[in-house]
């Protein structure tokens, strides 16, 4: 298993933990599932409380930017992507 696989599984622990998803479990989140009307279907309260998560698990800091934010919260794989560009900067 690589190790973004193993952030992805992470992640998906992350998210079933932080907000205490009661419907789905980690293992049946898909990577490319999308986060927001898709098996999830966050809203803008879950993102935040994912992101402050994230901040405290990882070190990183999302941007000001919502357009920025809302293409890393398309899905595990691009909040993953943007965990591993982040911590090489």
């Amino acid at each position: 298993m690589s190790d973004l696989t193993s952030l992805f599984d992470e992640l998906k622990t992350l998210i079933v933990e932080t907000l205490a998803l009661e419907d789905i479990t980690a293992s049946e989140i898909g990577t490319d599932a999308l986060l927001f009307g898709d098996e999830i279907d966050l809203d803008s309260i879950d993102a935040l409380e994912i992101a402050m998560a994230m901040e405290e698990q990882y070190g990183v800091t999302l941007d000001d930017d919502p357009e920025v934010n809302q293409g890393i919260f398309l899905s595990i794989r691009t909040l993953g992507e943007f965990i591993v560009a982040s911590r090489k900067e």
